[in-house]
C-alpha cells in the first residue's frame, strides 16, 4: 500500500515536471526568450515563509549544506527538479519482481 502511495507521488511529481516544461516552452514561444521557472521562486511562490524557515533550520544543523547542495536544487528548473524527483520515487517503489521456479517464503 505504501509502495503504491509514493508511485502515485512520483506520477503527480513527473506530471507538474511536464506541466512546467509546458509553461516555460509556451512562454518562451510568446515572448521569444528563453527563460525558466526556478525551483526557489516557485517555492517562494507558494509559500515564503516555509523556505525561509527551511532555511534557517538547514543553517544551524549544516551551514555548508545549504551552500552547497540546496542553493544549487533551487537554482535549478522546476521541470528538472520535478522529473528527477518523480523518476526516482518510481524506481525506488517499482514492484518486485516475481521470482521464477522459487517459493517467497
Amino acid at each position: 500500500m505504501i509502495r503504491g502511495f509514493f508511485r502515485l507521488i512520483g506520477l503527480l511529481l513527473l506530471a507538474g515536471g511536464f506541466i512546467f516544461m509546458v509553461y516555460d516552452g509556451a512562454r518562451w514561444v510568446a515572448d521569444q526568450t528563453l527563460k525558466f521557472t526556478r525551483f526557489g521562486q516557485f517555492w517562494n511562490d507558494i509559500n515564503q515563509a516555509s523556505q525561509t524557515a527551511f532555511r534557517t533550520w538547514v543553517e544551524a544543523k549544516a551551514p555548508w549544506l545549504w551552500t552547497s547542495v540546496i542553493r544549487l536544487v533551487l537554482d535549478q528548473p522546476v521541470f528538472a527538479v520535478l522529473g528527477v524527483l518523480g523518476i526516482l520515487l518510481l524506481i525506488l517503489f517499482r514492484p518486485r519482481k516475481p521470482l521464477i521456479g522459487y517459493s517467497r517464503d
